[in-house]
């Protein structure tokens, strides 16, 4: 049976954090090792972790006391210190989701029988009132999308052991410029894509993808989380991030980001009119499209 690394970044996740290692140890087919970095917490999630850990050796923790203030840097230190190489396979995971049994046979099965070297997949997210959404990721992938958005959510990633290490080595080198990325699973994913890895979106599901009032990234649904990504796209983060990736995974002298990474006026109209190579779904093709018009008109001619 392949072997997988799960990594779980976690923070004040003590309602949660039962379910969903019971989640993972259920899965099938699979044999999986988790390595926990705890966010310097103030629920006792450091003390329920050591406690289980004593109970269970798939269970490894990294040394506890840091503070990471978010998931990104949580889970690059993950990435920055776990030795991979006697795995098939790295997978990530949020402290809060429930996986089903067969969710990272799945991934190997695809992974195998296409011969790429990265999966992710559809999910379904659920509420504490009962709703439940499918949350479609797998549009067809195009030329540039992985500048500018994720594979869909970071849990759902599984990745080989190869494509994992040459992302360790860069993380490795390049510490200090990681620590400004602000969404680790758009930066891996951005990595694979840049370098010539091949990369799958699933269109099976094969977890439940929790939204509740503490999630740092949740689901893009209803008019607040709307408003929460465009005042980040009018403010010019998206870009700059999309910019920080870019140099970050080899792409800082290509032609295509060379035309907008300055974020200047014309390089945003001319992004806006490549939109449809920079998003999957038709829709965001769009609001991307509009976005960059709109950010546009907040520079200076020149700028």
């Amino acid at each position: 049976m392949p072997k997988i690394a799960v990594c779980m970044a976690a923070f004040n996740g003590t309602p949660w954090l039962a379910e969903q290692l019971n989640s993972v140890f259920a899965q099938t087919g699979v044999l999986v090792s988790i390595f926990v970095s705890v966010d310097q917490s103030t629920d006792g999630t450091e003390e329920w972790f050591d406690q289980r850990a004593k109970d269970d050796s798939r269970i490894i923790l990294l040394p506890h006391g840091k503070r990471f203030g978010g998931a990104a840097r949580n889970f690059l230190r993950i990435i920055h210190e776990v030795d991979f190489s006697d795995f098939d396979y790295v997978c990530f995971a949020d402290q809060d989701d429930i996986w089903m049994p067969g969710k990272l046979a799945r991934a190997h099965e695809v992974i195998s029988t296409l011969g790429v070297d990265a999966y992710s997949s559809n999910v379904i997210a659920f509420w504490p009132d009962g709703r439940k959404k499918l949350i479609w990721k797998s549009q067809t992938q195009t030329r540039w999308d992985f500048l500018f958005e994720a594979a869909g959510p970071g849990c759902t990633y599984v990745i080989r052991r190869e494509l994992a290490c040459a992302i360790q080595k860069l993380v490795r080198e390049r510490w200090l410029d990681v620590q400004n990325v602000g969404l680790h699973d758009w930066f891996l994913y951005a990595f694979a894509r840049a370098n010539g890895y091949r990369w799958v979106i699933d269109s099976s599901n094969g977890m439940l993808y929790r939204q509740h009032a503490s999630n740092q990234v949740g689901v893009n649904s209803g008019p607040a989380a709307f408003l929460h990504r465009m005042r980040k796209v009018l403010n010019g983060w998206g870009l700059r991030q999309s910019a920080l990736i870019a140099e970050l995974v080899g792409l800082r002298d290509n032609p295509f980001v060379r035309h907008w990474s300055g974020g200047d006026r014309l390089g945003l109209l001319w992004l806006a009119m490549h939109a449809r190579q920079c998003r999957r779904r038709t829709r965001d093709k769009l609001v991307f499209a509009l976005s960059c018009l709109a950010l546009s008109m907040t520079r200076r001619p020149g700028q």
